[in-house]
């Protein structure tokens, strides 16, 4: 290997037994057929990788060699990748990291194996950009249509990288782990890899809300012989009916993620113990391809034979597959003690398919339900990448995102019964515009089964939809409220953006007759009106003289004229009020406590606390830099935290919150429990004021069928107080919960 030298002296007699011992676990991992070219190719790969990275280590201090040989192993092991995808892992940071070049991976392994680490490579111009993740995320997705298999490395990459995040400073495993969240996980569950989606969210969970996770974690420990208990009663007497129907399968009950635990609790406002469907029973039956659907079927009726079902809960994905190719029965029954239970049968084909997505795909290419899952939708994303363009990077990953990597879906039918897969929450116009580009843009009227509907009416399963248009309708700038879908968002933009052209152009003109009149020089004089008034586009300035916001007969007297150009009139001295200086102090919290960011403290900045997450003193947080240079703290739980970060990962430091504890911050609470009638408002208000010592900013109540809801802004000046706060609110009778909101 002359290409580089030979420091492999730098690894240590105990690098090299951890070396060793993880190459043969790789090895031990592989399940797929192998020539013994592919042996070769895999051995040589390695010795090559284990070379090139002699001389890095990894923040643990661990050799680096390792991460590319675990990734490696991911890909064999968990996602079930072939030789070629295990030579691409194990030399997928060579040519970014080390001194090995495309050119040497080509020579050595192929044009195949070249591409694919081509496609693991980042963008090195990307960090020119306003976003370079987004720029990076926008690579990434091109490689669908490229190789898949450049994806699927990611994943393995990203998720050994999510497991070792602990040596990594927190600010780091923040951006991480938001881009984790935004790109990773949705397009892991679009490519059917439901177990990464999982373990990524549970990871990013426990970065980003590492209270709750470990509160989650602890109680499902402390739960786990009782559900393994319970398990076993429920799946009793199904285990005896199954035998006496000679039908082959495994039963499995597994707890629900942690995220998804956490979620549900976000989202239902309840508690932990309040969640009845903390694990999932599977049914597994082993049976030939063409039994595959009536059997599922007779194991259905089985389960709901000994456990009351709940029809309203059926989810019937054998029939009709998911678009990303899940094939599954999912039903929720009652069982013993009244406890919901969600009950999931398939077969062995489906559930390998379910544990490995498109790795499986292909080995179940010829089955006519499945031969097109994949195949129609990396159509889909090779439209979607040519109708971006050039155009906001930003926009089209998020665009993207909507449109191509939604987690749930609605199915709906067109006037002659085909059937339309669209992300749920998609509206009568993303149909339109799904149909096709035209019908959206001279979208008149939608009519569901018949009735006629408002443009933004939410799609509901089973709707049949027709679309009404007219050559002369135009979209308007309210419909981008009432679309989701990246394709509706761009068609509907691209117009306006065509139409704001031809209302600027006629802003120009009138400008370019203004200084044809005023015997000035066009160029010159436009940049010094437009610096005057603060626009940084041509554009934006002549729909400004279109719009009437800037007066052409008025506006323009302020300058002088000197040698054929405009010139602004000399302003007076500023007062000492109106110091730039000044400005900047007012744009600073008004309280009074320690806050760092970079380790400095928080006064050498211009900074605010942002009004979108209203952190207070003891909140986990982070800043990010605006385009105008002041310093947003964030509470890391902040809801546009995991956008911030994938995108302008570049604009995020490090914040921190010193010892001191004399500022004040309002807090917000939102209270849900049962109406008692007269005397709720009298003990949460004693509660607040007399037992907790609190001053109360605002409150609201309202009752509605037996229950209220309210909601308390107080004045704190930690967040240990509002720990305490909320602890002592659920104590009181009748409160079934409460939360801090934003």
């Amino acid at each position: 290997m002359s290409h580089i030298l030979e420091p492999i002296e730098l690894y240590t007699a105990e690098d090299r037994l951890d070396i060793q011992r993880a190459y043969r676990r790789l090895l031990k991992s592989i399940k797929t057929p192998m020539t013994d070219a592919d042996k070769h190719d895999i051995r040589r790969a390695y010795e090559l990788a284990v070379e090139a990275h002699s001389p890095q280590r990894r923040k643990s201090g661990e050799a680096y060699i390792l991460h590319p040989i675990e990734v490696a192993r991911i890909c064999a092991e968990e996602i079930g990748l072939g030789a070629t995808a295990i030579v691409a892992a194990l030399l997928h940071d060579t040519v970014e990291d080390t001194t090995i070049t495309l050119p040497v991976i080509r020579s050595q392994f192929g044009e195949k194996v070249e591409e694919i680490v081509n496609g693991l490579t980042k963008l090195e111009d990307a960090y020119d950009s306003e976003s370079p993740q987004a720029e990076n995320i926008k690579k990434i997705l091109g490689t669908l249509i490229i190789d898949v298999r450049i994806v699927l490395i990611k994943m393995a990459d990203r998720l050994h990288n999510m497991r070792t995040l602990g040596s990594m400073p927190q600010h780091k495993q923040l951006k991480i782990a938001a881009e984790t969240e935004f790109i990773y996980a949705p397009l892991a569950h679009r490519l059917g890899l439901y177990n990464v989606r999982s373990e990524f969210l549970d990871l990013c969970l426990k970065i980003t809300h590492r209270d709750e996770y470990n509160d989650i974690a602890q109680k499902l420990n402390e739960t786990k012989r009782e559900r393994a208990s319970y398990i076993h009663d429920f799946i009793e007497p199904i285990e005896e009916q199954l035998d006496e129907e000679a039908i082959k399968y495994r039963i499995s009950g597994r707890p629900k993620s942690i995220y998804s635990i956490w979620n549900k609790i976000k989202q239902k406002h309840c508690k932990f113990e309040d969640i009845y469907d903390l694990f999932a029973i599977r049914i597994i039956i082993d049976v030939p391809i063409e039994r595959e659907k009536a059997d599922c079927w007779a194991a259905y009726s089985i389960v709901t034979s000994v456990h009351t079902p709940m029809p309203e809960r059926l989810k019937d994905w054998v029939t009709i597959p998911k678009s990303n190719g899940y094939e599954s029965l999912h039903t929720t029954v009652i069982g013993p003690e009244g406890r919901f239970v969600e009950v999931q049968i398939r077969s062995e084909r489906m559930d390998e398919i379910a544990e490995r997505g498109y790795a499986a795909h292909w080995k179940y290419k010829n089955i006519k339900r499945q031969e097109d899952v994949f195949e129609r939708w990396f159509d889909q994303v090779r439209k979607s990448l040519e109708e971006a363009g050039d155009g906001n990077t930003v926009d089209f990953v998020n665009d993207f995102k909507t449109t191509n990597l939604f987690a749930e879906e609605v199915y709906v039918y067109t006037p002659k019964g085909d059937m339309k897969i669209l992300p749920k929450g998609a509206t009568a116009l993303d149909f339109a515009f799904y149909i096709h580009s035209d019908l959206g843009m001279h979208c008149q009227a939608v009519k569901i089964n018949n009735k006629l509907v408002p443009l933004g009416y939410k799609l509901q399963h089973g709707d049949q939809i027709s679309v009404e248009t007219n050559a002369k309708r135009r979209p308007s700038e309210d419909w981008l409220k009432w679309v989701v879908t990246g394709k509706a968002r761009e068609k509907i933009r691209q117009a306006l953006r065509e139409e704001a052209k031809k209302i600027a152009d006629f802003g120009k003109e009138a400008l370019q007759r203004k200084f044809e009149h005023m015997k000035v020089e066009f160029e010159p004089s436009i940049e010094v009106v437009m610096k005057h008034f603060g626009f940084k586009s041509r554009h934006d300035f002549f729909l400004a003289i279109s719009n009437e916001a800037i007066d052409l007969q008025d506006d323009l007297k302020i300058f002088k004229i000197e040698k054929n150009r405009l010139q602004p009139v000399e302003e007076e001295e500023k007062s000492p009020n109106t110091t730039s200086d000044s400005r900047s102090k007012s744009t600073k919290p008004a309280i009074k406590t320690e806050l760092f960011i970079n380790g400095q403290p928080a006064k050498e900045y211009l900074y605010e606390l942002a009004d979108c997450c209203r952190p207070v003193q003891g909140d986990d947080v982070f800043a990010y830099i605006t385009t105008n240079n002041i310093y947003k703290i964030h509470r890391i739980a902040c809801n546009n935290a995991p956008n911030l970060m994938a995108h302008y990962g570049h604009r995020i430091t490090k914040a921190e919150w010193g010892a001191s504890t004399a500022g004040n911050f309002i807090a917000e609470l939102q209270i849900i429990g049962v109406d008692t009638g007269p005397g709720v408002i009298e003990r949460l208000s004693n509660r607040i004021s007399n037992d907790l010592g609190l001053n109360i900013r605002s409150f609201s109540i309202e009752g509605n069928e037996g229950y209220f809801e309210g909601r308390v802004k107080l004045v704190i000046n930690h967040r240990d107080q509002l720990t305490t706060a909320i602890k002592s609110l659920k104590a009181i009778e009748g409160i079934s919960n409460v939360v801090r909101i934003d």
